[in-house]
């Protein structure tokens, strides 16, 4: 028989993967996982320092999650969700509800983090055409955004890698440069300026606001732009200018929600409350697909009449609403409480950057900057440190020492040229040492071997 990565290469098309680089480096098909850890076929065990693409956050097959999820199968494995409903789906909209920013009281269900945006982008238009604003159609992003690979996610998304050769199938935005703290223009710092950057985006918002829906953004991190961490002062100032002019804003906290950035929603550091807020992968725990679109009373009512008006929100997926999902999600929620994840998480927090700095790391001369919010942590590797320069992107540096790394044992799978860091929350400070101390081997392997 054929060994498995034989058989997937000849069936399997995988996602965000060059698969003529398996002729060199076959897929690793992983057995079982456990905490921290992923097995393979062999028996080789992998710490997941990314949370298998940001989704889990309390260890794989976590035990109170399982038992959740088989004890709602033998009760209901799925129910259409028009005009239908289940327990599950109720008191986790109840719950999301009580921990959301102020203001946002409805709860529209989807599959996952590109169909939570698209869910936000269309009901911001429609909100907009149903208040007579027909002008406004406009939506405005950051460059380098990443909001999801659906068409009208990717069309307010700014990494060329994903979009460059679908631009003919894209709607037209507004593309604003967003703060880049490691190389920032003004010779500021992020723990001290005053979001000087963001005057790039008041230029474009009185110049424009009576044509913009909406301004998408995510907070604190733009995450597949290479882990860039931003003020919360940026948010404060974006969302009082759009309040001033009519304009929503849309909370992208698909990857930085649940406990990431160090408090449940990044937006509460900032003391926001966007008009829509979008959240899906940790949500479940990592276990099964789940999106949540939270928005506000005032623009459910715009949505809410006679049915002759034609004015309900037709959208769906057949999977809205999942019980199974939904079980998972409310388990998870009991996990943060029962564990006290936030507290124990800043301490975690706190031991990985004080690690960082012990551990020479800073002194290698391809690392340009560490920088960490919560249990998010990113190396920005460059060329020339003090001049930042990156590498050349067709050298695939990043990739080489991810490849050098799952030789150690670590799956830290780098965005470009920036490795990081955002492993489950129950990692344990003997981990934490190990995920580090294999990143810089993996990096001296490759540079200095």
């Amino acid at each position: 028989m054929n060994s498995w990565h034989e058989r997937d290469v000849r069936v399997i098309w995988h996602p965000c993967t060059q698969m003529k680089d398996h002729e060199i480096y076959p897929p690793i098909v992983i057995q079982k996982g456990k905490g921290v850890w992923l097995y393979d076929t062999s028996g080789k065990k992998y710490l997941d320092a990314i949370s298998s693409w940001w989704v889990n956050i309390f260890g794989h097959t976590r035990g109170e999650i399982v038992k959740a999820i088989s004890h709602h199968a033998k009760k209901l494995e799925h129910v259409i969700f028009s005009h239908f409903s289940h327990i599950p789906a109720i008191k986790l909209a109840e719950r999301i509800v009580e921990k959301a920013p102020p203001g946002l009281r409805k709860v529209f269900f989807s599959d996952n983090g590109s169909t939570a945006i698209e869910v936000a982008l269309k009901m911001s238009f429609q909100y907009h055409q149903q208040q007579g604003q027909n002008q406004k159609k406009l939506f405005v992003k950051l460059k380098d955004a990443y909001h999801g690979e659906t068409i009208g996610a990717l069309s307010t998304s700014d990494l060329d890698l994903y979009k460059k050769i679908f631009h003919p199938l894209l709607f037209p935005t507004l593309t604003v440069e967003g703060p880049d703290c490691f190389r920032c223009p003004y010779q500021q710092h992020r723990e001290t300026c005053q979001a000087e950057c963001f005057e790039k985006m008041e230029k474009t918002i009185l110049s424009s606001h009576n044509q913009i829906a909406a301004v998408i953004i995510e907070p604190l991190v733009q995450a597949a732009a290479g882990m860039k961490i931003y003020p919360p002062l940026y948010l404060k100032k974006l969302r009082k200018i759009t309040e001033t002019y009519n304009i929503h804003l849309i909370a992208d906290e698909v990857a930085v929600g649940f406990g990431r950035t160090g408090t449940f929603f990044a937006c509460e550091q900032a003391e926001i409350s966007p008009d829509f807020l979008c959240l899906s992968k940790g949500i479940t725990g990592g276990f099964l697909p789940l999106g949540l679109t939270l928005t506000t009373e005032d623009i459910y009512q715009a949505f809410y009449a006679e049915y002759e008006k034609q004015k309900a929100f037709m959208h769906s997926h057949s999977y809205t609403g999942n019980p199974l999902a939904c079980a998972a999600a409310l388990a998870t929620l009991d996990l943060f409480e029962k564990t006290q994840a936030l507290r124990v998480n800043k301490e975690k927090a706190f031991f990985l950057s004080n690690k960082v700095a012990s551990s020479g790391l800073l002194d290698l001369p391809m690392v340009g900057e560490y920088r960490q919010v919560g249990m998010i942590g990113a190396i920005e590797l460059v060329a020339d440190k003090k001049t930042k320069k990156p590498f050349p992107w067709q050298q695939r540096t990043g990739y080489q020492i991810y490849r050098k790394a799952l030789e150690l044992g670590l799956l830290l799978r780098p965005l470009g040229d920036v490795l990081y860091f955002m492993p489950p929350y129950v990692i344990s400070p003997k981990e934490i040492e190990f995920m580090v101390d294999k990143s810089i081997e993996a990096m001296e392997k490759f540079f200095f071997s």
